[in-house]
């Protein structure tokens, strides 16, 4: 299967530059799995789409401001890291810019003083492995000196930090916001609650294997990074409740999608898990777990778009990506959402 199957022209204008305000105003396109029918919708009206004794599954992982600017030690020059994963206490897997000049050795400072970096070795992405050194609580200094990791389609700054983190975030830990969740409201989840909907909440860190890019010409050819994740035995105890009662898993997300696939069993059941997941999930993949999926409207050839086409079908969804962009719909991480059921 080639990866340019999945590629689709999209005008830079639908590229979203700012979330939905109030974020359940965003534009919700409902696919229908079996028939292909499309149907539209505003976002805070999921609740009508979602029934008692079904469980929605959301990602509760926190974005970190894990982009840094610093300057090397003893040259001066400007480093950029983006913190990817702590392998080990103060120790990180970094994204590094301008990657050729940051040599293992290389010392970093940050602020004034206020975090220095040592790279200790290089990943297999073309990443470094570095350690810290600083005075306090290292989240208090990142909190301090980062930046919210903004992906690059989105060139405008943010007003508020919040704007790239759900409502839910709970665990500190991703590299990027399972933007499925943004559009959600508390109201909208209390209202859910409300009508008899069950709310799990696992946790994925958002890295590396999220976004990617392929760079292989054939799918199979393309190898996923680990992210960690924990699915709790509450959890566990209430989507296999649903199972066994009849009722629908809708995922809010691809890192959900992949961390229930990850720990579910043939007959769709799951258990109570934590570790690293590289599952890759594209045409030809049967689904365990989920029912229904949340998700937003991804990049050409990405991996997040492999994953849709596989819930879905190949030509149900890249239809349906053609008509929201024949009818002005909002790409990307602070785009509109699709609910596929």
């Amino acid at each position: 299967m080639k990866v340019s199957d999945f590629d689709y022209d999209l005008p830079e204008e639908l590229i979203a530059q700012q979330p939905a305000e109030p974020r359940d105003e965003s534009q919700l396109m409902v696919l229908d799995r079996k028939t292909g029918e499309i149907k539209e919708r505003i976002f805070k009206k999921i609740i009508d789409l979602i029934e008692p004794g079904d469980t929605l599954v959301l990602n509760n992982t926190e974005v970190i401001p894990a982009r840094l600017y610093g300057k090397k030690e003893k040259t001066g020059g400007k480093v950029e890291f983006l913190l990817l994963t702590e392998t080990e206490l103060d120790t990180w897997e970094v994204l590094v810019r301008p990657g050729r000049k940051v040599k293992i050795g290389t010392r970093v400072v940050f602020g004034d003083n206020d975090l220095i970096a040592e790279v200790k070795d290089r990943t297999d992405f073309g990443g470094r492995v570095v350690e810290f050194e600083y005075k306090g609580v290292f989240a208090e200094v990142l909190d301090k000196l980062g930046e919210m990791p903004l992906p690059p389609y989105i060139t405008k700054e943010l007003e508020e930090r919040n704007q790239y983190q759900t409502v839910y975030a709970q665990k500190k830990g991703a590299a990027a916001a399972p933007t499925a969740g943004l559009h959600f409201t508390e109201e909208v989840l209390e209202q859910l609650e409300e009508k008899g909907v069950n709310i799990a909440a696992i946790t994925l860190h958002v890295g590396l294997g999220t976004f990617r890019p392929v760079r292989a010409d054939e799918v199979e050819e393309h190898d996923m990074h680990a992210e960690y994740y924990e699915v709790t035995d509450k959890a566990a105890d209430t989507i296999n409740q649903t199972k066994e009662s009849g009722g629908r898993i809708i995922a809010v997300g691809t890192t959900v999608t992949r961390t229930l696939e990850t720990v579910g069993n043939k007959e769709g059941y799951v258990e109570a898990d934590k570790g690293w997941t590289d599952i890759f999930i594209y045409p030809g993949y049967e689904f365990k777990v989920i029912d229904g999926l949340l998700t937003n409207f991804h990049l050409p050839e990405s991996t997040l778009i492999m994953m849709v086409t596989a819930f879905a079908g190949y030509d149900k969804v890249m239809a349906a990506y053609q008509e929201a962009i024949d009818k002005e719909y909002r790409f990307y991480s602070f785009g509109d959402a699709m609910l596929i059921i």
